[in-house]
């Protein structure tokens, strides 16, 4: 195929993505965010298999979140280096591999190490995935297609735990990860005769190989010791251990990225107050809303409180995803009317108040009671996130864009595990299985969830006294593009300007 030698067309120009990028890039990231978004629903079900407890097999989703932060800059930096094409082909492979590893698992071993992998397929799918839209298309084109890979992913998002629970009930909860690998491996052809290699001949060719390992560094052992914190002791060596390896690495890390030439995370863009508020509330939304996902699955199956089958508790859930969706389109008006910061507080002080709900579960509750908290903590998210999403883009100059991208994108992954991690752990530590204990756990991680969410009320507030510049148009879509999980090359779209 022939290169790309301008990967930033004129934005006057209005050029729209080859069929075969457009529909590449949408099925592939519908793919990724629907398996993320259906294995905690499928968690009881592989745990009944393997004979494995749920407390083991929360890192299939907290390991998964660990290494897609560590990853998710670097393939980026890979695409811009060795071709854009060329590793989001990788990732496709690797996905499919990881299918079929956790396909073929019958312990928790291949299915945490299964995820492990996917985890890094899936965060540079969707890196990869928005960067050839956004060089394969200009103008008025592009806004379109990163919608569309907006909506594709949101889309995913929601299906996934309804697909997933369809799946257990049909062909065992392997299925899901044998009809995701036959779509990724569709994807490869596809992207063989459709999809033109490009690259960044202005990038240095160095890669911060380091820095991923040391970002890993850092959130492992903090997880295990929240994880296992409580079994272990507090002040146990094992558990103090891990923290002093945490903070070791976290010192390795600002060493190192000081010294290379392509750092992962440009130290000097965490002096922009703007930028990292913004980030702030990006990882406090990502990560409450996937701690609330994983509990909600796993308490609405338990045969000790509501009972439900896999297929129940994807259906159940769907007031959450579809609330966070609904609201995504209102969050523009919304946030030209009221301003961006009026929007952010009054949605992280609705999921504040839908947490705070939870937080009186009881054994006696019904299905119904979870329905208003859980529509309140979604619509609050939906607000919050889309704007904190937009002015991550719109706080920097159009040339550190890329950047500011992927320091609020690895802040959902790292959001995502830690409170997985923290929610598991709380929930875990009822002990007993009776309804009553469940819900005392439930509560507890509840109360933490709340707390975070609490917080985003005061960056919000800490926010009202920096100047920000209103986001425009290009944000948004770059936003929309972000409802689930994350991408990181939105450089090319801030051109568009």
């Amino acid at each position: 195929m022939t290169e790309v030698g301008k990967d930033r067309p004129e934005a006057a120009v209005d050029r729209r993505p080859a069929g075969g990028l457009l529909l590449t890039a949408c099925l592939s990231t519908l793919v990724v965010n629907a398996n993320t978004s259906a294995v905690s629903i499928l968690l009881p079900a592989i745990s009944e298999d393997v004979g494995s407890p749920i407390s083991v097999l929360q890192w299939a989703v907290t390991g998964y979140s660990l290494v897609g932060a560590a990853v998710i800059v670097t393939s980026g930096a890979l695409a811009d280096v060795y071709g854009r094409r060329k590793v989001f082909i990788l990732g496709l492979v690797l996905f499919v591999a990881s299918c079929v590893l956790i396909g073929l698992s019958n312990n928790a071993a291949g299915v945490i190490g299964g995820r492990l992998i996917q985890g890094a397929a899936g965060s540079t799918i969707l890196a990869c995935g928005l960067s050839l839209l956004t060089v394969g298309s200009a103008g008025q084109g592009r806004m379109s297609a990163v919608s569309l890979w907006g909506a594709a992913s949101a889309v995913g998002a929601a299906a996934g735990p309804l697909v997933g629970g369809v799946l257990v009930d049909f062909t065992g909860w392997q299925g899901l990860f044998w009809i995701d690998a036959v779509v990724a491996a569709a994807c490869i052809p596809v992207t063989l005769r459709s999809v033109g290699e490009s690259r960044d001949p202005n990038r240095p060719r160095s890669i911060d190989w380091l820095g991923t390992v040391l970002i890993a560094a850092i959130l492992a052992p903090f997880i295990l010791a929240v994880s296992q914190g409580s079994a272990w002791g507090w002040t146990s060596p094992a558990t103090i251990g891990c923290f002093v390896v945490t903070v070791a690495a976290t010192y390795g890390f600002v060493v190192a990225e000081r010294r290379v030439s392509a750092p992962l995370v440009d130290l000097a863009l965490l002096r922009n107050k703007v930028l990292v508020t913004a980030t702030v509330g990006i990882l406090i939304g990502a990560g409450t809303v996937n701690g609330l996902g994983f509990l909600l699955s796993i308490y609405f199956q338990d045969p000790a409180t509501l009972d439900m089958s896999p297929l129940a508790a994807g259906l159940a859930t769907l007031p959450l995803t579809a609330a966070l969706v609904a609201t995504a389109p209102l969050v523009v008006g919304l946030a030209h009317k009221f301003g961006v910061r009026a929007v952010v507080g009054a949605g992280f002080a609705l999921s504040t108040a839908g947490f705070l709900v939870l937080c009186f579960v009881a054994g006696s509750w019904t299905y119904l009671a979870f329905v208003v908290p859980m529509v309140l903590v979604a619509v609050g998210l939906g607000l919050s996130n889309g704007p904190c999403s937009s002015v991550a883009t719109s706080a920097v100059p159009a040339d550190e864009v890329g950047a500011a991208s992927g320091v609020s994108n690895m802040a959902r992954y790292v959001g995502a595990a830690v409170l997985v991690a923290v929610a598991a752990a709380l929930y875990g530590s009822a002990g007993a299985a009776d309804a009553d204990a469940l819900a005392d756990g439930f509560s507890r991680a509840s109360l933490a969830l709340t707390v975070v969410s609490a917080v985003g009320i005061v960056v919000a507030l800490l926010a009202a006294r920096h100047r920000m510049h209103r986001p425009r148009a290009v944000d948004y879509a770059a936003a929309a593009a972000t409802t689930t999980h994350t991408v990181h090359k939105v450089d090319e779209v801030a051109a568009a300007r």
